[in-house]
């Protein structure tokens, strides 16, 4: 058994769910620049996360889900996650973004995860509330993987982390197997395997044995 766990922002899609609902309410430049800062390590990721979250105060759940139809897996994702779960493959997305994004965009390419591990937006009376709840909250990627991996019985050498930012770094330092997808420079030092593309991805997959060809 395998288990290969998925970033999700800039990883399976090429954007950002939290960029992408700040378009829509009109905060999108304060989120996009809250968001540069966790990873350049001037404050916490969990703080930054609540902070764009608070900006999000007050927007419709309409205007939520008109976000999140905008954003899409990138080419050849769904095959590789179907394939990979046909290859008897756990397949996991471990995100700091929103579950609720994760799974409206999954729905709608056709093709399920084993385990979504993501944050949650807080919505009553159909509206966000601007706080922002969930599994990764005080928790580190890394830990979450450990987890993962004992619940389906893979040893840690039998994982694969793919991601592309320093978000994703504390899966890299515990996965089996760590590859950069596309990485920014402080990631690819850390990778085990870089990959440009969900092409070679596959490829990679492909030749390890993980998973069956197209």
């Amino acid at each position: 058994m395998t288990l290969v766990a998925f970033g999700f922002d800039g990883t399976l899609i090429g954007s950002d769910l939290a960029v992408l609902l700040g378009r829509e309410h009109g905060v999108e430049n304060e989120i996009q620049g809250l968001a540069e800062q966790g990873p350049r390590g001037e404050v916490s990721l969990d703080t930054t996360l609540c902070q764009r979250g608070s900006l999000l105060e007050g927007m419709p759940k309409a205007r939520v889900d008109a976000a999140f139809d905008r954003c899409a897996l990138r080419d050849g994702v769904a095959d590789l996650i179907a394939d990979l779960r046909r290859s008897d493959v756990s397949v996991a997305i471990v995100t700091g973004s929103f579950e609720r994004g994760v799974e409206a965009v999954l729905e709608r390419a056709g093709v399920a995860a084993d385990h979504v591990v993501a944050n949650r937006l807080v919505m009553e009376r159909g509206a966000l509330t601007g706080d922002v709840e969930g599994a990764l909250f005080n928790r580190g990627r890394g830990q979450v993987l450990e987890e993962l991996a004992a619940i389906e019985g893979v040893a840690l050498g039998g994982t694969f982390a793919v991601g592309s930012g320093a978000t994703d770094l504390p899966m890299f330092y515990v996965a089996g197997t760590a590859i950069g997808f596309d990485p920014d420079p402080v990631v690819e030092d850390c990778c085990d395997v870089v990959v440009p593309s969900i092409r070679k991805l596959r490829l990679h997959f492909e030749q390890r044995g993980v998973a069956s060809g197209p």
